[in-house]
């Protein structure tokens, strides 16, 4: 994943995020923000929930909230490039790295 940072405060970040085609992100949460997600091209795929096994999934023109500390990962579906008009709002570390989902 890219991430390119538009802007950021204290209390919030917005970017774009570019996904390759058929590339996964690791698990991870967003501490204390919430995520907002506005697909601008390619599919994607949210995997979340107990062992990962619940997900949904977004395409262009559609919006994706992840609550704050949700571990989850994103799934880059098909053969198109993904990108995604990202806001955060929230305080602390934007990004945190953790080995799966608890079961």
């Amino acid at each position: 994943m890219h991430r390119e940072e538009l802007m950021s405060t204290p209390q919030s970040w917005a970017g774009i995020v570019r996904t390759p085609p058929g590339s996964a992100s690791g698990w991870h949460h967003h501490g204390e923000y919430d995520s907002y997600i506005y697909g601008i091209s390619g599919k994607t795929r949210l995997e979340f929930g107990p062992g990962g096994k619940e997900s949904l999934e977004g395409e262009p023109g559609d919006v994706l909230y992840i609550p704050k500390g949700i571990v989850h990962r994103e799934l880059a579906l098909g053969s198109e490039e993904g990108e995604a008009f990202l806001v955060r709002v929230g305080k602390g570390e934007p990004v945190i790295n953790v080995d799966g989902p608890a079961n």
